[in-house]
C-alpha cells in the first residue's frame, strides 16, 4: 500500500528543521550556487491561505520556505517541494506557493507594491522518462511578459558516489527510491538482500567516517540515519526483511531518540556529544525557532510537530511572547 501523499513531504520537512545546513549544497545542485556550508539559512512560514470561490480560504502547507545569507550578506530565498509522483499539477501548484510567498513578503513603497519571487524547485523521488530536468513558468502581464525555470532534481539519478562527493547527505534518506523496484527481489533472495545491505553498510560507514573527521556532528549524522529508516518503513512497509536488514545497520528506532533527545530536550541521555554547550545551544536554537514561528501565528500542534518540543514548553514560550 502506498503511503499518504504527505507521508514523504513529512520526512523532508523534519530532515529541513532538523539538519537545515545539509540544504544548502540541494540548493548549490538545484540552482547552481556557490555556497560553501557556512552560511545562515532562516526558516519562513510555510503554511499559506488561498482564496477560494465563494470567499473561503484553503490553508496550504508547502515544503519549505527560506532563505540563505551568503558570506557577503546578500540574502535569496528559496522554495524547494519535495514530490514522490511527479504529475502535471506540480507546476501550477508550484505557482500557487510561489505565489503567495511572494505576496506574503510583499513591499509597499507610496504607490508601488512590489513581490519577489522565490528560486523554486522540485526534488523528483521518482520519475519517468517523460519527467522534464527543468519546468517553466511564464507570467503574461499588461506590462508585458516575464518567465522563469524550475528546476527537477531526480533523486534516482544520483549514485552514492556522487551523492558523498557533492555533499548531498540530504538525499540519503531517499536513497531507497533507486531500489523500489527490485525490493520484491531482495525479500526472497539473500544473496541480492545482502547487495543491498552491504549497500547501505558503506552509507554508515561513510557517515561515521564524516563524523570523525568533523565534518558531520553526532546528531546530524543519527538524525540522518534515524530518516533512512523513517522513509524505509514506508517504501518497504511489506518487506520485512529489507526493513530489518537495513535498520540493524543505520540504527532504527533507537538512533531517533537519541538524535531528538539530544538535540530537541538537551536531556545526558544514550549518545553524549561531548560538551554541554552544544547541547544547550541546540535546545536554544531549536525553542528560538519555535518563538518565530509562534510570532508567526503557527497553530502549536504544528510547532510541537516540526520542532519536537513537548507541547508544555511550547505554550510556556507562547506565554511569554503574550501570545497564549
Amino acid at each position: 500500500m502506498e503511503p499518504s501523499k504527505t507521508a514523504y513531504d513529512d520526512s523532508f520537512r523534519t530532515l529541513l528543521n532538523d539538519c537545515k545546513e545539509l540544504v544548502i549544497p540541494v540548493v548549490n545542485e538545484a540552482f547552481g550556487e556557490n555556497y560553501t556550508g557556512q552560511e545562515e539559512v532562516i526558516f519562513a512560514p510555510n503554511e499559506h491561505f488561498l482564496n477560494q470561490d465563494g470567499g473561503a480560504e484553503e490553508k496550504r502547507i508547502t515544503d519549505s520556505n527560506f532563505i540563505i545569507v551568503g558570506t557577503d550578506g546578500a540574502k535569496k530565498r528559496y522554495h524547494i517541494e519535495c514530490e514522490a509522483n511527479m504529475d502535471d499539477t506540480i507546476i501550477v501548484r508550484i505557482f500557487e506557493y510561489d505565489a503567495q510567498i511572494a505576496l506574503n513578503d510583499g513591499k509597499r513603497e507610496g504607490a508601488t507594491f512590489t513581490v519577489s519571487f522565490p528560486h523554486s524547485a522540485v526534488m523528483a523521488l521518482r520519475h519517468t522518462k517523460n519527467t522534464p530536468d527543468t519546468m517553466h513558468i511564464r507570467v503574461v502581464t499588461p506590462g508585458g511578459e516575464t518567465e522563469y525555470d524550475v528546476p527537477v532534481i531526480k533523486v534516482q539519478q544520483y549514485s552514492l558516489e556522487e551523492i558523498f562527493r557533492r555533499k548531498l547527505l540530504f538525499f540519503l534518506p531517499f536513497y531507497i527510491f533507486c531500489h523500489e523496484k527490485q525490493l520484491p527481489e531482495y525479500e526472497s533472495d539473500e544473496s541480492k538482500l545482502k547487495q543491498l545491505t552491504d549497500e547501505y553498510r558503506r552509507i554508515r560507514t561513510k557517515l561515521d567516517e564524516l563524523q570523525e573527521a568533523g565534518e558531520l556532528d553526532t546528531f546530524k549524522k543519527n538524525a540522518i540515519c534515524a530518516m533512512v529508516t523513517h522513509v524505509l518503513s514506508l517504501i518497504a512497509e511489506n518487506y520485512q526483511k529489507v526493513r530489518e536488514g537495513v535498520e540493524h545497520i543505520m540504527g532504527g528506532k533507537v538512533v531517533e531518540y537519541e538524535a531528538k533527545t539530544i538535540r530537541n530536550e538537551g536531556r545526558n541521555e544514550g549518545i553524549s556529544i561531548g560538551r554541554d554547550e552544544e547541547r544547550k545551544l541546540a535546545q536554544a536554537e531549536t525553542e528560538e525557532r519555535a518563538k518565530d514561528m509562534i510570532r508567526d501565528r503557527m497553530e502549536l500542534p504544528l510547532v510541537e510537530k516540526y520542532t519536537h518540543l513537548s507541547m508544555p514548553r511550547i505554550q510556556e514560550l507562547a506565554r511569554g511572547l503574550g501570545m497564549l
